[in-house]
């Protein structure tokens, strides 16, 4: 699931050389964090956080096929 998330925001940003991906995993519970550069948050989340949104909805399919919960949290560095 991490490497769709890079994926995914490398395709998005200007600056994909700043994005990265932290995974922890807690008893079938995944913690994603993205942290991207300051100037493509706005990118990353979209209008109304749609984008944002729709990442979420993606590893949330990921997560359904491999009987894990996953949650995904967005910061700048």
């Amino acid at each position: 699931m991490k490497e769709i998330v890079e994926y995914i925001a490398k395709s998005l940003v200007s600056h994909p050389d700043d994005i990265v991906v932290e995974e922890v995993s807690n008893n079938g519970v995944v913690d994603l964090k993205l942290l991207v550069n300051a100037d493509d948050m706005g990118k990353i989340i979209g209008k109304q956080g749609r984008i944002a949104n729709s990442i979420r909805s993606i590893l949330k399919a990921c997560a359904v096929k491999e009987e894990k919960k996953v949650n995904l949290e967005i910061d700048s560095k």
